[in-house]
């Protein structure tokens, strides 16, 4: 997923695709806490990594953070600075 609104700023952005995430899984009927694993890509891991870190440490559920690979990568769009992807259990 990606932001909607690409002229923020990576934190903006990645708070953005949070909450879609949110949206997707109340949809799926759980909630964060069963995230097993993210991918995310940056468009500049060096200069947002500490900024959507902050924001990603933020969103998750303490004691139950996801593994997580987090790599740099060119993307679809110029104003595409963060691409995050999720694989949640179901709740059953």
């Amino acid at each position: 997923m990606t932001a909607a609104d690409r002229s923020e700023d990576i934190t903006g952005q990645t708070r953005q695709v949070l909450d879609k995430i949110d949206s997707y899984l109340e949809k799926a009927d759980v909630d964060k806490s069963h995230v097993l694993t993210a991918q995310i890509w940056l468009k500049h891991i060096e200069r947002d990594f500490k900024a959507m870190n902050e924001a990603w440490n933020a969103w998750t559920v303490p004691g139950h953070a996801p593994s997580r690979a987090t790599v740099e990568a060119s993307m679809a769009a110029p104003d595409i600075l963060i691409e995050i992807v999720v694989t949640a259990a179901c709740a059953d």
